[in-house]
């Protein structure tokens, strides 16, 4: 089966090598445990995406094992299935032009938030740069059709943050490319670790939101090398 344009090929076998790479950082990083959790990531300039296989070891994952998806959900090319979290990744790339790159753990900290169906509150200044104010939780949703999808894109149009913590289920984060997706997830798990371990300790202090704005705005647009050191995009 295989239903790639043919000026799309190399863009898309770059995408399956980059997308299987990235998801040895979900283990790197402790966010996922046997099959569970994915990355995906919008092939640029195509109605495409690719994802991770349902149910496959990560040991298994390489640019091969990575399938193609159009953004109905369906198949396009791939001798496995397409990962059970497939329709609600689709429908975020269908209805977030801007996402390039979608990503879902069950990380343990995050996911305990999601449990009690509480937003991870914005008491750090990792999570001002990172989230712009709380990491919000999204609605109860089942697996299985895009539900989850549109509670993801419903939650994240209401809120600056590139995580959504759906209840019951866990983190998925979103970003301008896979890559950024992935960064997302990382930081999500360690803000909803600290500030949970700070809640043992005492009530944390809130950051003011004008405060709060500052340091998004300096985090999104000021921190990190400038085009002019890299020679590139910043």
């Amino acid at each position: 089966m295989s239903g790639v344009p043919a000026g799309s090929r190399e863009a898309v076998r770059r995408l399956q090598a980059e997308v299987a790479a990235l998801h040895a950082e979900l283990t790197r990083y402790q966010l996922v445990v046997w099959t569970a959790g994915n990355v995906s990531g919008r092939v640029p300039g195509t109605d495409l995406f690719v994802i991770k296989p349902s149910g496959v070891s990560y040991d298994e994952l390489d640019a091969d094992a990575m399938v193609v998806c159009d953004l109905d959900g369906n198949l396009v090319e791939g001798e496995r299935q397409p990962s059970s979290d497939t329709a609600a990744h689709a429908y975020v790339y269908r209805h977030l032009p801007e996402v390039g790159g979608v990503v879902h753990t069950h990380s343990t900290y995050a996911t305990a938030w999601a449990a009690r169906g509480e937003p991870v509150p914005c008491v750090l200044t990792m999570a001002a740069d990172e989230f712009g104010g709380e990491i919000p939780i999204g609605p109860f949703a089942l697996i299985g059709d895009d539900s989850i999808g549109r509670g993801i894109v419903e939650t994240l149009r209401e809120s600056r943050s590139p995580a959504v913590l759906m209840q019951n289920h866990g983190p998925f984060t979103v970003g301008r490319d896979a890559r950024s997706a992935v960064k997302a997830a990382v930081m999500v798990e360690d803000v909803a670790r600290t500030v949970h371990i700070a809640r043992q300790l005492g009530a944390p202090l809130p950051i003011a939101q004008e405060h709060v704005d500052s340091l998004y705005d300096r985090y999104q647009n000021v921190y990190g090398q400038t085009q002019q050191q890299t020679g590139g995009v910043a």
